[in-house]
């Protein structure tokens, strides 16, 4: 269990600091999560929309 932590804590460290110290790059970074999210959920409901029809 505290290794868990020590990675989460090391993970937030990182964003902070890529936040802090690179913001353009940061939010494209999160932009590009949030299209690949954005792709997924148009594909998912396009496959279902055909197994409907």
């Amino acid at each position: 269990m505290e290794t868990k932590k020590l990675i989460s804590g090391a993970l937030t460290v990182f964003v902070l600091f890529v936040i802090i110290t690179q913001p353009e790059k940061a939010a494209e970074m999160v932009k590009i999560g949030f299209q690949g999210i954005s792709d997924a959920a148009t594909a998912i409901g396009e496959f279902m929309t055909e197994l409907v029809r």
